[in-house]
């Protein structure tokens, strides 16, 4: 395991935050612009940053996320490009921030687990995360990342059974990635009642920390979740204000999610 993650996590705990996980489309508008917007991001006080790679038929991005992909991938964007022009790039300017990729498992295989996992440290990747890829069929995967020191991070669903959950939990590298709303990405103006619930459930089995994550937009969804989160995941919103207004609007809705973090 890369131990960068758990860093970042450390950091924010000692600084009495929750920790931002900052989600933004490499390739977007093209592969230079989007380096301005995920340095933007940490600018804006993300702890971590999510890389999202372009895929053709993804299954768990909404309209906003979806769009991105769309202009990424007609802008030249592959999943090499971005491991070799792109996360270098970010971690030369942002050097503490850990760099998480988020993709899908056909990404992974066209380019071949071995080769993926091996340029994906040598550039600086910390972790992945693949929505696409079950507990139950990640035992290659996972072995290939370890040995990387790439953190092969776990999302559990809301329909996920509490058995389940735990399991999922007690197993995870990085971070549980705890998906708060049944569907796709997008804002809501509103999270499900019983979601602390299932927070505080998966957070007392985890060895690693827990974030929520498919929903979220403001500081004060953030406020409420930092009770029984160790973080919070922002993809949609920020995608959204990087596209309409450039990556300072992207780096000032970081620092209004990071306010509501404030502990």
């Amino acid at each position: 395991m890369s131990g960068d993650i758990a860093k970042a996590f450390a950091r924010a705990k000692a600084r009495g935050e929750g920790a931002l996980v900052a989600y933004a489309m490499a390739g977007d508008p093209d592969l230079a612009r989007s380096v301005d917007v995920f340095t933007a991001l940490v600018e804006g006080g993300a702890d971590i940053v999510e890389v999202g790679v372009a895929f053709s038929d993804p299954i768990a991005d909404g309209p906003v996320i979806q769009g991105a992909s769309e202009r990424a991938l007609k802008a030249g964007s592959t999943l090499k490009r971005v491991l070799e022009e792109v996360v270098p790039e970010v971690r030369r300017r942002c050097p503490e921030t850990p760099l998480v990729i988020m993709t899908y498992v056909n990404v992974i295989m066209a380019m071949g687990e071995e080769r993926f996992a091996k340029l994906a440290r040598e550039r600086g990747v910390s972790g992945a995360i693949l929505p696409d890829l079950p507990p139950e069929e990640s035992g290659s995967l996972r072995a290939t990342f370890d040995a990387a020191g790439v953190d092969l991070i776990p999302l559990c669903a809301p329909t996920t059974p509490r058995a389940r959950a735990e399991a999922i939990a007690k197993d995870a590298r990085g971070f549980v990635y705890c998906v708060s709303v049944a569907g796709v990405t997008g804002m809501r103006a509103e999270l499900p009642p019983d979601l602390s619930q299932r927070l505080d459930l998966v957070r007392n089995a985890s060895p690693v920390p827990v974030v929520a994550g498919f929903g979220i937009s403001s500081a004060d969804q953030a406020r409420t979740l930092s009770a029984h989160a160790d973080g919070v995941v922002v993809g949609s919103a920020i995608v959204r204000a990087a596209h309409a207004d450039g990556p300072q609007a992207a780096k000032a809705l970081c620092a209004e999610i990071k306010r509501g973090l404030k502990r």
